[in-house]
């Protein structure tokens, strides 16, 4: 390193080779032990760049580094993650349940509305607490556990020939794997959004005691398979074209423009992803609107589903259209909230 470079945690800082100082006019200068540069003649004794000591016009060096941009802690990621989640639940719960309708009896949205209609505007909410911990907690899990795993992996694979897109890969694959352990609550919410199980379940942790004291606690496992095959290949794509979506939008000059493009490529990425899996997520809530008896493979519940809608491709896809503008709002709201936080806290 030469000239008036100054390397302090890992980045290069330029300071001017002589600072006049206000009150004697003389020059201060700089000189060189190891990477980091101390006033006086004689060099200071070696530190550690942490421990790093300017003794000449500090502030204007603190300046600089302030200009750089900081690493948001990992902890961070679960905790934007979470809030994130939280507001897309509370705006969009109610699409959620015409979609789920849909999904489950294979009705036109039209009749889903109407459905909803005469269960009353009382009921619009019922089996909101599940997905609002469950979806709470899986984002912050699909957000922190990939930022988490990628740091381990890179650490592990450094100075290997490992692609850093297969190592973040796997870690996103990891995430939705782990994500995973939340299905009770997607059971749950099945169940308290199913009209035909008004009368037997009253609210969440009644259903919960219900469910493993009659069944066992495999019975709140039961569509863990989809929920598996979706989870990971979602994570994945999601975490590897989030990015280069973004780039392809206009180059944002203000937070708003930011703001909005984070909606945006979270959003239609998320939207694309809801249906290319939609088949999936149509098994999942058919497997888990059953209660008790045997436990049936996705490929008997798929086969059920494909004869009871005529064998029809647009029949088994029905919902599909909603579930497509629901998550788009969705991942939308997630995606611009998650990154709105990561830059407050």
């Amino acid at each position: 390193m030469t000239g008036p470079d100054m390397h302090m945690n890992g980045r290069d800082i330029d300071l001017p080779r002589s600072l006049s100082t206000p009150s004697s006019g003389r020059q201060q200068h700089y000189t060189h032990v190891g990477r980091i540069y101390f006033s006086g003649a004689r060099p200071a004794p070696p530190t550690t760049e942490a421990e790093s000591v300017w003794t000449a016009h500090p502030q204007q060096v603190l300046t600089r580094l302030s200009d750089e941009p900081q690493l948001c802690p990992r902890k961070n990621h679960y905790i934007c993650g979470s809030i994130a989640a939280f507001t897309n639940i509370a705006v969009t719960f109610p699409i959620n349940k015409v979609l789920f309708r849909q999904q489950l009896h294979g009705v036109l949205a039209r009749a889903a509305v109407r459905q909803l209609q005469m269960d009353g505007w009382r009921t619009l909410y019922r089996g909101l607490l599940p997905p609002l911990l469950q979806k709470s907690t899986s984002v912050a899990m699909m957000f922190g556990l990939y930022e988490d795993f990628s740091q381990v992996l890179l650490e592990r694979t450094k100075g290997s020939r490992v692609p850093e897109l297969l190592t973040r890969s796997i870690a996103a694959a990891l995430a939705g794997t782990v994500e995973a352990t939340l299905t009770p609550f997607e059971r749950v919410q099945t169940l308290l959004q199913d009209h035909r199980h008004y009368g037997r379940f009253r609210n969440t942790p009644h259903t919960f005691r219900s469910l493993v004291s009659e069944f066992g606690i495999r019975e709140l496992y039961r569509g863990l398979v989809p929920v598996l095959l979706r989870n990971g290949p979602c994570n994945v794509l999601y975490f590897g074209l989030r990015g280069p979506i973004k780039e392809q939008l206009p180059e944002a000059t203000s937070h708003a423009g930011h703001l909005v493009n984070d909606f945006i490529s979270g959003g239609v990425l998320g939207a694309s992803l809801g249906v290319l899996y939609y088949p999936l997520n149509v098994i999942k809530s058919r497997a888990q609107s059953q209660v008790g008896g045997a436990f049936r493979s996705c490929r008997e519940v798929m086969l059920t589903v494909w004869i009871e809608r005529g064998s029809s491709l647009a029949k088994f896809y029905r919902g599909a259209h909603l579930n497509y503008h629901r998550s788009l709002l969705s991942w939308g709201i997630i995606n611009a909230t998650y990154e709105l936080l990561l830059k407050l806290l």
